[in-house]
């Protein structure tokens, strides 16, 4: 999936392009397999999000997640 194709499923989840990415990643671009670790979540996507940006605050749907809690 392209990077403007999964900002567009981001910003449709409203949910940070840095935790749409970091999914992706962990899903190997399969967008089922995103969409159920977006649902379900997991530890292994906050790690990887943080790590693309310096913001301290990211949104996953409408849960906001602090930097300092991962």
């Amino acid at each position: 999936m392209t990077s403007s194709n999964i900002k567009a499923w981001a910003n449709v989840r409203e949910t940070s392009h840095e935790i749409a990415e970091a999914i992706f990643e962990l899903a190997n671009n399969d967008e089922v397999l995103a969409q159920k670790i977006w649902e379900e979540g997991s530890d292994e996507v906050l790690p990887v999000a943080f790590a693309k940006t310096k913001e301290d605050y990211l949104f996953w749907g409408e849960e906001k997640i602090d930097r300092k809690n991962v």
